[in-house]
């Protein structure tokens, strides 16, 4: 068989560059999808030092053009793409009753939709293929809620939905779709909470630390692999015990 491919949108940095890495020592070629285009040669450099193998694309998930061009340019450079990995998202906090309505859409754009955009350009190319691995961030907050951040937490819920929906869809074509739900994880995302925040939502953790990028790379790669064939449209919870 082919080297495989694993193209990671928003892997230019903390959970989708922790991502990257592990799927390179685990002999991938990379795909490193994100507008961040410094940031993307930078993990690109990390991976060609570690012998592996990467492609670097603009890639914004909230546009198809921009989708289909990036998607396009990896299956120019390697040929196939095995695994999705729908990475990319943002955040903009507010009480619901403040919400922007500018922010609203712009955290569904990118976080939601772009996860629908990308695994849609992706999966004409995997049914060719007779297989495939999607799996998708969601978040804990995805099933559990989480006050001031009613847009966030709508775009995770509605991961988990489109999970089980292309895990229907696509099941007959050996393609499994999962979502890995993260906790409270060490990344420049949760670095902006005040003391006090983190505190409190420490509380709420019965392992009492923080993940780290690494231990939702490790579920990934997991789901990606051929251990876990029979497992499609799930939600593991990577959270330590935050949300059971």
């Amino acid at each position: 068989m082919a080297q495989q491919v694993a193209l990671v949108t928003g892997g230019s940095r903390g959970i989708g560059r922790a991502i990257a890495h592990t799927f390179c020592k685990a002999g991938y070629a990379i795909v490193i999808a994100s507008p961040e285009l410094d940031k993307n040669e930078e993990v690109a450099g990390e991976i060609r030092a570690l012998g592996g193998e990467c492609l670097t694309v603009d890639f914004n998930v909230a546009s198809p053009e921009s989708v289909k061009a990036g998607v396009d340019a990896a299956i120019a450079k390697f040929g196939r793409i095995d695994v999705l990995v729908n990475n990319a998202g943002i955040t903009r906090d507010a009480l619901s009753m403040r919400m922007k309505a500018d922010d609203w859409h712009k955290v569904i754009a990118v976080n939601l939709t772009g996860t629908f955009f990308t695994s849609q350009a992706v999966i004409p190319h995997m049914m060719k293929q007779r297989y495939g691995r999607i799996v998708s961030i969601a978040s804990v907050v995805g099933e559990a809620g989480n006050p001031g951040q009613a847009n966030y937490v709508a775009s995770k819920a509605g991961i988990i939905g489109l999970t089980k929906c292309l895990a229907q869809e696509l099941a007959s074509r050996n393609i499994t779709v999962n979502a890995v739900a993260p906790g409270f994880i060490d990344t420049d995302m949760t670095a902006v909470l005040t003391p006090e925040q983190k505190a409190k939502m420490m509380a709420k953790v019965p392992l009492n630390r923080l993940g780290q990028p690494q231990d939702i790379a490790n579920a990934v790669k997991f789901l990606a692999s051929d251990d876990a064939s029979y497992i499609t449209g799930q939600v593991i919870r990577v959270n330590g015990g935050m949300y059971m």
